[in-house]
């Protein structure tokens, strides 16, 4: 095993706990290896970059992701907090969630199914892709020495397609069961921060949102454009029979307050807009609640752009 500075050395034992002594030894040589390793982050290319690709035992190394008896879920936890006391030490906690295709195939890759691809794929053309779809969870922060802002991932997990589950006889978790424990399970990890979770349009669900709203995490999403927005309910009056309203008025949608002429649109000057310079943009925001017949009703803040 190479001789690490010794900041190096004290995160890299944070995580010996999760490991007997045997396994660890050869977690270290995997972890070391993945962080010097360029491209591919594959447990051969670990072990070709550490000097061990002649190794006569090699497969003990790949015995430390498919036997070994550890917990990826206290990894991650151990690795969220080096993360919080490194780059977000006080504050709020942005946080994003998002979900990605690993390309795979192979008859053992039992969980692997046909998914859209997010990124060959466009408004008019549909591209599938066949892999295996992965929920990550990350860490917003600045990064001094980069710049801008990235996405560090410290907890991750593996939605089964529904054919995979079907076959198992096991229930099938949507993506957005997924995304909503993970996001709990940071709120159960972080009881005493204010928590902003940000995601795409995938994940503007009436129920996901609820769910935020009741762990104290302020969601930011991209609502839908005909999403039915209300005005909060109207106070109740003393000794009102029946049961309690649970909206007001009915607000015009995203769609039409982008064409309505009487929209009040405010100007706003945006840093760093894609990594780039700043970009000027018109912005009018406003609060409602939003509401749809069998589900719960959320209150949100709305903000259109021009």
């Amino acid at each position: 095993m190479p001789d690490l500075p010794a900041r190096f050395a004290e995160l890299i034992l944070a995580f010996a706990p999760l490991f007997v002594h045997r396994s660890w030894r050869h977690a270290q040589l995997l972890l070391i290896g993945a962080i010097l390793t360029p491209g591919r982050r594959t447990v051969a290319s670990a072990l070709r970059i550490m000097g061990r690709a002649q190794d006569r035992r090699f497969v003990n190394v790949h015995r430390i992701l498919n036997r070994a008896a550890w917990s990826p879920r206290a990894g991650g936890r151990i690795l969220l907090g080096l993360l919080i006391a490194a780059f977000a030490p006080r504050g709020p906690v942005v946080l994003a969630l998002d979900d990605t295709i690993e390309r795979r195939r192979g008859k053992r890759i039992a969980a692997k199914g046909i998914y859209r691809d997010p990124v060959r794929s466009s408004d008019s053309h549909f591209v599938k892709a066949s892999g295996l779809r992965w929920m990550s969870l990350m860490l917003l922060a600045p990064i001094p020495w980069a710049g801008r802002i990235w996405a560090l991932p410290f907890l991750t997990a593996l939605v089964p397609s529904e054919r995979a589950c079907r076959e198992r006889g096991r229930r099938h978790k949507p993506l957005l069961d997924v995304g909503r424990q993970l996001a709990l399970q940071a709120r159960r990890w972080l009881p005493g921060r204010d928590l902003v979770l940000v995601g795409d349009g995938g994940f503007s669900a009436l129920l996901f949102l609820d769910a935020m709203r009741h762990a104290r995490i302020t969601a930011i999403t991209r609502l839908r454009l005909d999403a039915a927005l209300y005005e909060p309910a109207p106070p109740r009056p003393p000794g009102t029979i029946g049961r309690p309203r649970t909206k007001g008025a009915r607000l015009p949608t995203l769609a039409a307050s982008l064409v309505a002429k009487d929209t009040r649109w405010h100007a706003v000057v945006v840093s760093g807009w894609y990594g780039s310079a700043q970009r000027a943009i018109e912005v009018a925001s406003g609060t409602a609640v939003w509401r749809h017949g069998g589900m719960p009703v959320v209150p949100i803040r709305s903000r259109a752009r021009a």
